[in-house]
């Protein structure tokens, strides 16, 4: 059987990843419960980042202790990789020592190129194109909340960066409409958004975007990498703040939903994160249980 990886939500059958995700959430249900659950012993994950990292190391990090395994911190300034040995020659040396790898780092042909190397499951951690994994913990936040997100509306506010990428296949797979507000020259990639203009639309308009809506996330205005960009871009996007009073513009059911680290006063008003509508720590927290799930399922320990 090939080698699954999971570097875009399109990695897995819509079917599947549903089934994934109430798996994580019976996952969580097991933790609270303090029932030990070990599929992962002996197992290893190697976790690589070129970018920094608060949720995804300590996410990963716990799944596998939690669940038997362990896990080691890979950064460049550590291994060959920061002293320029290809990234095929690394996939092909790590994945005869690991049993399964995570990534998080840059160009998304980064890791497409590891995969192809490598024996073992690839999971995308973020590039600066998809952070799959954020989606997964943001799907089950909603579920757990409200039920299905099927037939819903989302409304993506900010930047048209690796998140909202990452929203655009979330609607194809999860089966939501999505549009996306953002000013002038922040569009999400074009070929992407026209791949799916039968559940996607763009608008220059936050007020637009979040009119009844069930579901509004937004992401910080420059991501890593992009500091010198912040004057810039804080002109740009200071009407696509989300506050309290756009959240009123949506569905009063409606949540909100931040993949953090959050700045408050910049993409958020100071008190958006405390709103009663907003599930930002249940949403930080389901990494931990998304990721084990998507784990089982990589590893085969779990099938659906």
């Amino acid at each position: 059987m090939a080698t699954r990886h999971f570097l875009t939500l399109l990695d897995i059958e819509p079917d599947t990843l549903e089934k994934l995700l109430h798996r994580a959430i019976e996952l969580k249900r097991m933790l609270r419960s303090g029932e030990v659950y070990e599929p992962f012993k002996n197992k290893v994950l190697a976790m690589i980042f070129e970018k920094s990292s608060t949720r995804t190391r300590v996410s990963f990090e716990s799944a596998m202790i939690q669940c038997g395994g362990g896990a080691m911190f890979l950064s460049p300034r550590d291994t060959q990789l920061g002293r320029g040995e290809p990234v095929a020659d690394t996939a092909r040396v790590l994945s005869r020592m690991a049993d399964i790898i995570m990534i998080r780092t840059f160009e998304h042909e980064k890791i497409e190129t590891f995969a192809r190397n490598s024996q073992v499951p690839v999971i995308n951690a973020l590039t600066d194109s998809f952070h799959p994994c954020q989606l997964l913990a943001d799907i089950q936040t909603y579920i757990e909340h409200r039920g299905s997100i099927r037939g819903k509306t989302v409304a993506w506010i900010g930047d048209g960066n690796n998140m909202c990428h990452s929203y655009i296949n979330a609607a194809r797979q999860f089966g939501f409409q999505l549009r996306i507000a953002c000013p002038p020259g922040f569009e999400p990639d074009a070929t992407l958004v026209a791949n799916n203009s039968d559940r996607v639309t763009v608008t220059n308009s936050a007020q637009e975007a979040v009119a009844g809506v069930h579901l509004v996330v937004t992401d910080v205005w420059a991501s890593m990498g992009q500091e010198e960009e912040q004057a810039a871009r804080e002109q740009a996007f200071s009407s696509f703040q989300v506050s309290p009073a756009l959240m009123d513009q949506a569905d009063p059911e409606a949540l909100f939903m931040h993949c953090l680290p959050a700045h408050r006063g910049e993409e958020i008003s100071k008190d958006m994160l405390e709103d009663p509508r907003s599930v930002v720590w249940d949403e930080a927290e389901n990494r931990l249980h998304a990721q084990k799930a998507l784990m089982e399922y990589l590893l085969g320990t779990w099938k659906p």
